[in-house]
């Protein structure tokens, strides 16, 4: 999405661009008026506004997932066994990905923006995160020495152990979709 929306930008917000494109000009205009909103409250609350230009798109990525991981670290889920489940974190729900999400593997770590309830229980709309930096993003919520003992404390210790990679090191940012 955030492709498409610097392209409509790339494009002076083309309408005809957009319909070309089978995109909604209407939505990409709401969402320039979203960021311009927040860029408002932003400044009115003397915040800094960190923008980084797009040049590597392993560490772009990177960046991405990582503030993702600053806005969604209680929804948190890690992988439990080779049959595809994930453990929530914060209420040790078995959980699996949703059949429409577009992630070509199963990582051992996820980000989630819903969990959802049918015959099963689902999450949906998932990035793959690495576990340390939940461990340096959200250090009070993943306090190690406070951390209920289970399999997800036993795998953020694994994390902690396992030396950091950068993300000249993510590969993977260039062969798979980030975002379900």
């Amino acid at each position: 999405m955030l492709n498409v929306y610097n392209q409509y930008k790339q494009n002076q917000y083309d309408k005809n661009w957009a319909w070309n494109n089978y995109l909604s000009a209407r939505a990409l205009a709401q969402a320039d008026n979203v960021r311009a909103q927040l860029e408002r409250i932003m400044e009115r609350f003397d915040i800094d506004l960190v923008s980084m230009e797009y040049q590597d798109p392993t560490k772009h990525y990177a960046n991405i997932r990582q503030a993702l991981v600053c806005g969604f670290f209680m929804q948190v889920a890690h992988k439990e066994g080779e049959k595809g489940n994930y453990l929530t974190v914060k209420d040790n729900q078995v959980v699996a990905l949703h059949p429409s999400c577009g992630l070509d593997t199963q990582p051992e770590w996820v980000i989630f923006n819903e969990f959802v309830l049918t015959t099963r229980h689902y999450i949906r709309t998932v990035t793959d995160v690495r576990p340390q930096w939940l461990l340096e993003l959200a250090p009070q919520y993943f306090d190690l020495s406070t951390f209920p003992d289970g399999e997800t404390k036993r795998a953020l210790q694994r994390a902690l152990k396992k030396p950091r990679a950068g993300p000249a090191d993510d590969q993977r940012a260039k062969k798979k979709k980030r975002v379900a």
